[in-house]
């Protein structure tokens, strides 16, 4: 067995509480920026204000607005509550929701025993892993922000999670699909714009076997088995990589004649034209999930979402990030936004191969290692 080659984790985009993203000053990172304390990190959560970063060791440090320390096997950050799951003795597991402010001291708002169907244990070699909570895949259930707090999902699903709380349980590795969430603006992918209180197949999706899975702040988007990718919800600023009127109106990209790659890697222009040279319609809202297509016909493995970008990490090991770029949560070294997925170079510079992406509301983590040598 070879043996798994070091890694490090990145971070770029909004640090305007002092959470940390890499080597950057001031309130934003524009460029991935390695973490100084990336090497023992092995998941990362981040709120809009602060960062939860889990170590191999089993601790979560806070970083930003909430500080403090404590035992854990998983966290999950929001502005509203720290959930931390720590393992217990046999197969036991227990589930606590803490203040953000409290430093991880004295009592938490909540507990919960949980007994897993099986726990899942790092890869051999430390490959870093995101965490899934606010949902419970072990154990078949997930975390409301309302009571009662824990919830079981019906026994044919399995599911995985988002930093949103507006869109917040999602299928993952089986089909049908669910979605539960507030109304909105289609981010439940069921042609509507209503709420659903309770997981309700996604009907659009029925028959695809899914891989992975995320929920931004009004987007949601899923990888299948064979590396596809299909994504709904609002399109404010070019979050789902469709043509959206505002990037257009107010100037801030160039997605209407936005550069691409070719078959070999060399740059190329498309405009925002269909075949019979019309402009492309600008889209708001998609309601049902849409099948969308990276450069060079990429297959997608990983997908992170943040509060109006995406991030999708290729089965070759590249970093695609398209969306709202205004704080640098792209990665292209600027705060351009577009609708469009664009690869973020760096890594292809470095020559590293990006293995894990977790996005915050405002800036995004990943985790890459150097490309092997054979």
């Amino acid at each position: 067995m070879a043996e798994e080659r070091p890694g490090a984790w990145f971070g770029f985009g909004f640090c305007g509480f002092g959470q940390e993203l890499g080597s950057g000053r001031g309130h934003q990172v524009h460029s991935p920026s390695p973490l100084r304390a990336g090497v023992d990190v092995c998941r990362v959560s981040a709120s809009w204000s602060y960062t939860a970063f889990v170590t191999r060791g089993g601790r979560v440090e806070l970083s930003g607005s909430a500080s403090g320390a404590g035992g854990c096997r998983d966290a999950w950050a929001s502005e509203g509550l720290l959930l931390v799951l720590q393992l217990g003795r046999g197969r036991r597991a227990l589930l606590q929701a803490w203040a953000p402010d409290s430093a991880l001291r004295g009592e938490p708002l909540w507990a919960h025993n949980v007994v897993p169907e099986a726990v899942e244990e790092d890869d051999p070699g430390g490959e870093a892993q995101i965490g899934r909570l606010p949902l419970l895949p072990c154990a078949r259930a997930y975390v409301s922000p309302r009571p009662p707090f824990y919830r079981p999902l019906a026994p044919q699903l399995r599911a995985g999670a988002g930093p949103s709380t507006r869109c917040c349980t999602r299928l993952v590795r089986c089909s049908p699909g669910a979605g539960a969430g507030e109304r909105g603006r289609g981010q439940l992918g069921h042609g509507t714009l209503e709420a659903e209180l309770e997981p309700r197949l996604l009907e659009a999706l029925q028959g695809l076997t899914m891989a992975e899975v995320a929920a931004g702040g009004w987007h949601s988007v899923c990888v299948s088995e064979t590396g596809d990718i299909y994504i709904w919800g609002w399109n404010e600023s070019g979050q789902l990589a469709l043509p959206t009127r505002n990037l257009a109106e107010d100037g801030e990209t160039v997605a209407r004649e936005a550069t691409g790659l070719n078959e070999d890697g060399s740059q190329v222009k498309r405009t925002g034209r269909v075949e019979d040279g019309a402009p492309a319609p600008f889209i708001a809202v998609q309601p049902f999930p849409a099948l969308l297509d990276l450069p060079l016909g990429s297959d997608a493995v990983k997908v992170s979402c943040g509060s109006r970008h995406t991030a999708v990490v290729t089965r070759t090991g590249e970093l695609y990030t398209w969306g709202w770029g205004k704080y640098g949560q792209l990665g292209h070294e600027d705060t351009t936004s577009l609708d469009w997925p664009r690869r973020v170079e760096y890594f292809v510079d470095k020559q590293l191969q990006v293995k894990a992406v977790t996005c915050g509301p405002w800036n995004t983590y990943v985790y890459a290692v150097e490309k092997g040598k054979s």
